[in-house]
């Protein structure tokens, strides 16, 4: 089946250019400046005309405990599935689920959610596994993390929740500073998962063995990443400078313009590789709902906190309780607040993200071969139409 979009604005990770994108078999086939010669070869019926709006490929977020109400951590099928299409409708085609620190069984019961239900949420996203955080976490770094459950890394557990899991955990973010964490790191990519610093209180030396055992990749970075301390009179640097000058680590960001004022977004672009940056919303269950308070957390054990100025609040208001984001809002915030290209904003919530995860041969851009997942959206950023595959969702 074939499908032209035209009169669209398209956006690839360097340029942007009005022109017109043709689908066949949910594949992108072509893209053209001039479509007058494409039209004439599609059926009026199958042509969509896009308006002027932006043309993006889908958005991937890396990092999301929930949306519209649910939490991954709930441990339901009807949970993931309407977590997945808050964000789906918000523009993100390639979702990783992400559970918390918990006890073990209430890990287990989140990912053996996901295994019944993934097969029905691949038919309209992309949910190619789930980011495991935690709880293997520096205390001191904890945030948001129930203290009652940060503990340093046990071979027999993770190794049982890995086997449990049949291939569904693709990430997992702790603090390679931890006694085991090293091992752990190789455990892991063995495994073919990613190993993440995060929650973390390492140096850069830590940062520099973690980096030889498979860490590849800094979990919110300036959330929970150590910085420069003083020992003895020394400055000894932490887990945000090393993120800086350890090329090998990609970073990912909460740019909600809360967690991160712009002025700081602009300043880790100028200094840190464009193409190693990664947006994420680590949003929580009101994700995409408009209230004045929900609750954080599991369903059993969660707190009733403010949301107030974009952002979820600890009931005191001394701290953030964690993001309620999608992943347009941090495009918006990119580009209007931050005063980052628009092209740059995108690939670090799309290409970027699909390198980090090895998906980019057929997700992350508008390259022809690749995904037809696509988003449709106006100069402020408002999303008009997701495409999944060629076909159109929302």
């Amino acid at each position: 089946m074939r499908k032209l979009i035209k009169n669209v604005i398209l956006l690839e990770p360097e340029r942007s250019y009005p022109g017109a994108i043709l689908l066949e078999d949910g594949k992108i086939k072509a893209l053209e400046p001039r479509f007058e010669s494409l039209q004439e070869q599609i059926a009026p019926e199958d042509q969509l005309d896009g308006k002027g709006l932006y043309l993006s490929p889908g958005l991937i977020d890396l990092h999301t405990h929930g949306a519209g109400g649910s939490d991954f951590m709930d441990g339901t099928e009807e949970a993931y599935e309407t977590a997945c299409r808050m964000h789906l409708c918000h523009g993100t085609t390639t979702i990783y689920p992400t559970t918390l620190s918990s006890s073990k069984e209430e890990m287990l019961r989140s990912i053996d959610a996901f295994n019944r239900v993934k097969d029905r949420l691949n038919r309209q996203q992309f949910v190619p596994g789930l980011h495991l955080e935690g709880p293997y976490f520096a205390m001191a770094q904890k945030g948001g993390q129930d203290p009652r459950y940060i503990r340093n890394p046990d071979p027999s557990e993770y190794q049982e929740i890995v086997s449990a899991a049949k291939g569904a955990i693709k990430r997992w973010s702790l603090a390679p500073e931890l006694p085991g964490a090293l091992e752990m790191g190789d455990f892991l990519k063995e495994k073919g998962i990613l190993p993440a610093i995060g929650h973390s209180d390492a140096t850069y030396q830590d940062c520099i063995r973690a980096v030889q055992h498979g860490y590849s990749h800094v979990t919110h970075l300036y959330s929970c990443t150590s910085t420069i301390t003083r020992r003895g009179g020394f400055r000894i640097l932490g887990v945000t400078e090393s993120a800086y000058l350890l090329d090998e680590l990609s970073v990912e960001i909460i740019a909600d313009g809360c967690h991160l004022p712009p002025e700081l977004i602009r300043l880790i672009v100028k200094c840190k590789d464009e193409n190693r940056i990664c947006l994420v919303t680590d949003s929580l269950r009101p994700a995409g709902l408009d209230v004045k308070e929900a609750l954080i957390g599991s369903l059993e054990d969660g707190r009733l906190c403010p949301i107030e100025d974009g952002v979820a609040k600890l009931p005191d208001r001394t701290a953030f309780a964690g993001s309620i984001a999608t992943a347009d809002r941090l495009i918006r915030t990119l580009f209007h607040e931050a005063g980052i290209k628009l092209e740059t904003a995108v690939k670090m919530m799309s290409l970027n993200p699909a390198r980090v995860m090895g998906i980019d041969d057929r997700k992350g851009s508008l390259t022809p071969g690749k995904d037809a997942d696509l988003v449709l959206f106006d100069e402020d950023i408002r999303v008009q139409a997701v495409f999944y595959g060629g076909r159109q969702v929302v």
